[in-house]
């Protein structure tokens, strides 16, 4: 049993060797501690010095219990030992499992042909950067050529039956002209409306824009081009056709090029079935930095309700921000799934544990210097651990 007000923890990085001997020289060490009835005592030094190292001089260490480190206050303020109390904290329950990078499906877009034609411009590369409806590709295509001539016609013809129906509904108003006569104008001018009308619509299923209909004029190149835009920001990662290839054939390539956004990606974790019933949507998920920084956060935003048949796991996908493009999809990653948080009485930093022995133990700050403790363990996090 740890007396709490004796309690300490201890972390010796290098050259204070613990278990039937502790040699009179300390580097950089870490511990918990609290005097009785003091504050914790908290100091940090890069190395101990000459004067510090003196203060046992010519005492054998065979004299001192073993588990005891006697020590001056001036000698532990002078090899960077750090110390702090023991008390009441929190650990964090979390379930690792591990995972793979993927796109986030909902950012990535195959941009197809919607006609037959031949490629006859590519304006984008692999690695790209692509806006949302730029022009990524330009075909020629007899298919849109004679959709814009027909809706050209439509045009020309909706004019010509408008300015009929007007002038004959002035004849009409003065009586010149019979009103049978008016209402085939006016029935001629509703069909010229609609043809018109149904040309248009096609040119968009082609996936020509408002502009481009409005901009239509009768020459012969412009009637062919055909613009072939991406329908999402983000970059491209591959590009499928070749100049002069023939596209929308059947039997022969749509699809020109891939384009990701990549801000942000998916996870895609694999969750055995005994742990399914204590992960939620919405939980959050911890991934460790590729480079050793601050891990990635991020939430769990679908669980598949199938198991895969061969792992007996199922598919659960947590969704990750990767504004800085830290993650490459393909990568494979342990991600921490957080289950809750537990308050516990007594709680210090793993790194205060030390295994001597096959125990685990922590060091006590006592007023000679520090006693070895063992003591048993509880629940643990990345950081704390219960004692």
């Amino acid at each position: 049993m740890i007396r709490r007000h004796y309690l300490l923890l201890a972390v010796v990085a290098l050259g204070l060797v613990l278990g039937g001997l502790f040699s009179d020289r300390v580097s950089r060490a870490r511990v918990a501690s609290v005097f009785p009835g003091d504050s914790p005592v908290a100091a940090k030094a890069s190395t101990p010095d000459s004067k510090a190292g003196d203060d046992h001089a010519g005492q054998p260490h065979d004299e001192e219990p073993e588990g005891v480190v006697h020590l001056t206050a001036e000698r532990i303020a002078a090899s960077g030992i750090d110390t702090m109390p023991v008390e009441a904290g929190t650990i964090a329950r979390t379930l690792s499992v591990p995972g793979n990078v993927v796109p986030d499906q909902n950012r990535i877009a195959r941009v197809a042909a919607k006609v037959v034609g031949t490629v006859s411009e590519l304006a984008k590369q692999l690695g790209d950067p692509v806006a949302k409806d730029e022009v990524v590709a330009v075909l020629d295509s007899r298919e849109v050529a004679e959709a814009k001539g027909e809706f050209l016609a439509a045009r020309a013809n909706l004019d010509l039956q408008k300015t009929l129906f007007d002038r004959g509904l002035i004849l009409y108003r003065e009586k010149i002209t019979p009103e049978n006569q008016f209402l085939r104008a006016q029935a001629t001018l509703t069909e010229a409306q609609l043809r018109h009308d149904l040309a248009r619509h096609k040119l968009s299923a082609l996936s020509v824009t408002e502009s481009e209909i409005g901009g239509l004029t009768r020459e012969a190149r412009t009637l062919q081009r055909h613009e072939v835009r991406s329908p999402i920001a983000g970059r491209v990662v591959e590009r499928l056709v070749t100049l002069g290839a023939s596209v929308g054939v059947e039997g022969q390539a749509k699809e020109l090029y891939v384009v990701a956004d990549l801000s942000s990606v998916w996870i895609d974790l694999a969750v055995p079935t005994a742990d399914l019933p204590s992960v939620r949507e919405g939980q959050g998920v911890s991934v460790a930095a590729p480079n050793e920084g601050a891990p990635f956060e991020g939430r769990i935003v679908f669980i598949s309700p199938m198991l895969n048949q061969e792992t007996r796991s199922a598919r659960v996908v947590a969704s990750l921000d990767n504004r800085g493009l830290a993650w490459r999809p393909g990568s494979f990653v342990t991600a921490q799934i957080a289950l809750g948080r537990d308050v516990v009485a007594r709680a210090i930093p793993r790194a205060a544990v030390q295994t001597i022995g096959g125990e685990q133990v922590v060091f006590v700050r006592t007023a000679e210097g520090f006693e070895k403790r063992e003591v048993a363990l509880g629940t643990v996090d990345d950081r704390t651990v219960e004692v």
